[in-house]
């Protein structure tokens, strides 16, 4: 098991994704933010069955900096309870793991 993990979360536009996407990246909070969409999301909000169209970003950091991803994330998104999963990384790729390690090391 590795200590970096993938988060997803979902937002209502392309345009939002990118301004999240940025954000975290520049921040190095992330290393890497794949934004995917449309996609369609079938859910229960409010009692209600919505059926809407969504874009999915995938990012890409180390558990350490989930809970200040999370953070920025709540901070930018539009919606009212943000969709924020975080899953670990088994194993992967030795070079693109280290890069990801660099990639979100704060600097001093």
């Amino acid at each position: 098991m590795t200590d970096k993990v993938v988060v997803l979360v979902t937002a209502g536009s392309a345009e939002e994704c990118g301004k999240i996407a940025r954000s975290l990246v520049e921040k190095r909070l992330a290393a890497c933010v794949n934004i995917l969409g449309p996609i369609r999301s079938v859910y229960r909000w409010e009692g209600k069955v919505e059926d809407e169209q969504e874009h999915l970003m995938v990012m890409k950091t180390e558990q350490r900096r989930f809970g200040a991803l999370r953070g920025e994330v709540e901070r930018l998104h539009s919606y009212d309870t943000p969709e924020v999963i975080c899953l670990p990384i088994a194993e992967g790729s030795e070079k693109y793991l280290n890069w990801l390690a660099e990639s979100v090391r704060e600097e001093r």
